[in-house]
């Protein structure tokens, strides 16, 4: 016999991720609108939020017994859920083991615990690859990694600590340890000209990462990764969600980029 949640409203992309590969799709009535994965998600369920908004009436109207949401960014749709009566779970996981742990409780809240265990494990027996490739490289790449353009943001700390298992040293480690991203941004670009990052990463948080807006901003002429082509961008679906995807695609796909620059 299950238990937990019948009818769950999903405000972000990474509890559908989860729940789909845990094969408890079933339970999920609304998605973001943000949501690309799985895939299917997009086609099977209704999108009833963006990020820093949602369709209150309309998830109302789904009848949901459990709401799931990310960070202080949602707080105001949580809690007007919440006012309307509506059970509702904001996570704020911030770190890899965090994210492994988020799969455990979610997996445990819809009574998959024990599968959700296994694909934590799985998730995290997939970094720990990653991990032992990277450590045999012959050079580590100073990397700045970009969420945003104007004005300039630094990654957030999953996305630092993957860039590390993934071979390279980010060059704001005391930044990424700030949870809200207005405290991640930069006044100017000359920190960022004087770290010298020998690859950037851009993730523009939903629009498309322009390497030649990079290579362009002045002063920038002399920085190692302008200079040798190392602009590179990361989709925000597979790295500024902390869910599956990050530990996954994400990872595997600044690993590539960073071990092609160290066996250069």
């Amino acid at each position: 016999m299950s238990f937990g949640p019948r009818r769950i409203v999903c405000l972000t992309e990474e509890p559908t991720e989860v729940l789909y590969a845990l094969g408890e799709q079933d339970r999920i009535v609304g998605i973001s609108g943000f949501t690309v994965r799985p895939a299917r998600a997009r086609k099977e369920k209704p999108k009833v939020s963006a990020f820093t908004s949602a369709k209150i009436g309309e998830i109302l109207k789904l009848q949901p017994d459990f709401v799931v949401g990310f960070s202080d960014i949602q707080a105001d749709i949580a809690a007007e859920l919440i006012r309307q009566g509506v059970e509702v779970w904001i996570s704020n996981h911030r770190s890899v083991a965090e994210i492994l742990d988020y799969v455990r409780r979610l997996g445990a809240l819809v009574g998959a615990g024990e599968r959700a265990d296994a694909y934590a494990d799985e998730l995290k027996r997939g970094l720990d690859a990653i991990g032992e490739v990277s450590v045999t490289l012959p050079r580590r790449p100073k990397v700045y990694f970009e969420e945003w353009d104007e004005p300039r943001i630094t990654g957030i700390r999953w996305v630092a600590e993957l860039v590390r298992l993934a071979g390279g040293d980010d060059i704001f480690p005391e930044r990424a340890t700030e949870s809200l991203a207005k405290n991640r941004i930069l006044p100017d670009d000359t920190e960022i000209i004087a770290r010298a990052p020998d690859i950037v990463f851009g993730s523009w948080c939903g629009k498309k990462f322009q390497p030649g807006k990079v290579s362009a901003r002045p002063g920038w002429e002399n920085v190692p990764a302008v200079r040798d082509g190392e602009l590179h961008e990361i989709k925000s679906p597979v790295i500024l969600q902390p869910g599956p995807a990050a530990l996954t695609d994400g990872v595997r796909e600044m690993a590539a980029h960073i071990r092609r620059w160290a066996l250069r």
